[in-house]
């Protein structure tokens, strides 16, 4: 996948031909396996049984794993190593150079096809040109954010540099109404998390242990923190708690760190690590995820996709996104960085049907001119709404100070992380409804549009409109007494007023006034 930025840059990759092929091996079914649906705690964490009890959702033979003893077979084929599998795509990646090998696996009556996502046909050395996203160096102010906000005297966070970013939603709202992600996991799907274990940018992240998975899906191990940095200024802008200086929109949700990404190539197998990266978070419990990659051209040209497959229902990425709605959690995607090029359009898996995908504006709402245009190729609304991702404030990759970025990719973890905390709130209420309300409370609701889809999110508004969804009454008269019964949410930073108009008077007065 592409880690979206405007900025460019042209890496020139050694690859060892022989090392390089890799395949996608699609099974029938999952017969034989020892896993059942009856009994998901083999497979899924207590949270994420938690999440499918409160949302109604049942568990089904996606949630099954791949069958082990097909895994088995093969990997005993031969020369072979396993790479991932996704249970929910039914399939493994292999890598292997022995054509004996993958002739059994072909065929294994379990079987339905092997496909080559990153062979060679020859020993050259092969370079590859590879989008990268590069934050800007240039010096940014800080700017003191102390003012009032929505009836409350001041704000809990001084945001310094990123105050722009949140205020454009209102995102103090959620913070001074102490929404700020508590309880909530985030999953973030990227190129790596270049020295997160020592910027200064996540000292608080460290501290209260809110890092709570980690898992490279590229070189098959627990650590992220040496590759690629992108996923880090991603996670700068959710995850950074720097008082005066720098702060992010959801700085206290657990984060869970996935390398789905391969930044030396562009193939296929790609989405299908981030199909499996999606199934570990959702294993885990993971609420949010937020996912600033995409795909359209691959190393091999026969690999590319056309915009017709920008339906939402074509390709793995989109599938697997999907999936990860319909298992209750809630994709943020990066629409992409293509409008000014000739593709122009979002790319996969911003498509996705269920999913929130995320175009770029600047602090005052501008769009950049970057970001990549919609509908998807069915007609549908994309992207769904927008957020900064012009002269976005993200973390140096040096200093971890905050650092102007452009891209898709940094609009998205903003938007991610304000749902994270909107999601905390109302915790009653499905990914469908919260991507609902984030859609109604956005400046172009009535009329949407193919650059910011619904327009910028208002979290005050996706707030009120939850809130009064919630709120029910029940009244009654008997012998000129009036009863009235109120079920409202409210926490105790807020006070629920009750006013009165009687049929003689033109106005309503204050009746009664209920502390938080």
């Amino acid at each position: 996948m592409k880690p979206f930025i405007t900025a460019i840059a042209c890496i020139l990759f050694s690859i060892n031909i022989n090392a390089q092929s890799r395949y996608i091996i699609k099974l029938k079914d999952k017969g034989t396996n020892p896993f059942t649906i009856a009994n998901p705690s083999q497979y899924l964490s207590q949270r994420a049984l938690q999440r499918r009890t409160r949302y109604n959702i049942l568990i089904d033979s996606l949630d099954l794993p791949v069958t082990p003893r097909y895994i088995d077979s093969i990997r005993l084929a031969g020369a072979v190593t396993i790479l991932n599998s996704s249970k929910w795509l039914n399939q493994v990646t292999i890598r292997t150079t022995d054509a004996t090998a993958l002739s059994k696996i072909n065929n294994f009556p379990f079987v339905v096809s092997a496909v080559a996502v990153a062979s060679r046909t020859n020993e050259q050395e092969v370079p590859i040109n590879k989008k990268l996203d590069a934050a800007a160096t240039e010096a940014v102010s800080f700017t003191n954010s102390t003012s009032s906000s929505e009836g409350v005297t001041a704000n809990v966070y001084n945001y310094g540099a990123s105050h722009g970013q949140v205020h454009l939603h209102q995102g103090e709202f959620l913070h001074n109404h102490n929404f700020k992600g508590e309880g909530m996991q985030v999953a973030v799907l990227d190129a790596g998390f270049f020295h997160y274990l020592t910027l200064p940018t996540f000292d608080s992240i460290r501290a209260n242990n809110q890092i709570i998975n980690t898992w490279d899906f590229v070189a098959n191990n627990a650590s992220v923190d040496e590759d690629y940095f992108h996923g880090m200024t991603c996670l700068s802008t959710m995850a950074a708690n720097i008082p005066g200086t720098f702060v992010g929109t959801s700085p206290k949700a657990n984060f869970c760190l996935f390398r789905t990404e391969d930044i030396a190539s562009e193939t296929r197998i790609e989405e299908h690590n981030l199909a499996a990266g999606y199934e570990r978070a959702d294993s885990i419990g993971v609420d949010v995820c937020s996912v600033s990659l995409g795909y359209y051209t691959f190393d091999f040209s026969s690999q590319n996709y056309t915009y017709a497959n920008m339906d939402g229902n074509t390709t793995m990425s989109a599938i697997a996104s999907d999936i990860a709605a319909k298992k209750g959690m809630l994709p943020v995607i990066a629409a992409g960085n293509e409008g000014s090029n000739a593709w122009h359009y979002i790319v996969t898996p911003a498509d996705a049907d269920s999913v929130m995908t995320i175009g770029a504006v600047d602090t005052l709402g501008n769009v950049a001119a970057f970001s990549s245009y919609g509908p998807s190729s069915n007609g549908r609304v994309k992207p769904n709404v927008a957020a900064t991702g012009l002269r976005a404030i993200v973390a140096n990759t040096s200093t971890g100070q905050p650092t102007p970025g452009n891209g898709t990719s940094y609009a998205t973890p903003n938007i991610a992380g304000l749902t994270t905390c909107l999601w905390q709130a109302f915790p009653e209420y499905n990914n469908m409804a919260i991507l609902d309300a984030m859609q109604r409370s956005a400046s172009k609701f009535s009329n949407p549009d193919d650059r910011i889809g619904y327009g910028i999110p208002n979290m005050k508004k996706a707030f009120s409109f939850l809130l009064k969804k919630s709120y029910s009454q029940q009244s009654s008269v008997s012998s000129c007494v009036a009863t009235v019964q109120l079920n409202v949410k409210n926490d105790n930073t807020m006070n629920v007023v009750v006013e009165r108009k009687l049929s003689n008077e033109v106005a309503y007065s204050i009746f009664k006034t209920i502390p938080g």
